[in-house]
């Protein structure tokens, strides 16, 4: 355990490790006046932003290999099938660590659509008018490791 009462205390901007394990010995010794509150602040802010951004990148991943599956199922590969599966778990362990995201996967999936449906598009070079419009899948179905168009 580090020992930062006599040491100079390093800057964030010098050693990020260093300047986190520095913060948590604060911590622990229930030393609060010596926390960098603002740089502690927005890190803890980009710790959940982080998080919604892989789940989004999941989400979309997930969608446009349920649309190639569904939409080119001549073209249906085990490694489409893998994918689909790994996203799937994948989001199941972000929503385990943080199960308040769970109530926001209808907007999610909403706001990720038009993402998804692009990435198919230029996938299987199928114009984005084969596609529907709005998501055709339930967050239900995305989440259940046996449905797949």
């Amino acid at each position: 355990m580090l020992d930062f009462k006599n040491d100079a205390v390093p800057a964030y901007e010098d050693d990020f490790i260093l300047w986190l394990e520095s913060q948590a010995a604060f911590l622990r010794a229930g030393r609060l006046e010596s926390l960098d509150r603002e740089n502690l602040v927005d890190e803890l802010a980009s710790m959940a932003n982080r998080d919604r951004r892989k789940l989004n990148h999941r989400l979309e991943v997930l969608i446009a290999h349920l649309l190639k599956c569904q939409f080119q199922p001549d073209h249906k590969t085990h490694s489409w099938e893998n994918t689909v599966y790994e996203q799937r778990q994948q989001i199941r362990l972000i929503i385990d660590d943080s199960p308040s995201l769970r109530s926001t996967l209808p907007e999610k999936l909403d706001a990720r659509y038009p993402h998804a449906l692009r990435q198919a598009a230029r996938e299987t070079r199928l114009p984005a008018s084969h596609f529907p419009s709005g998501p055709p899948y339930s967050v239900e179905q995305l989440l259940d490791e046996d449905f797949l168009p």
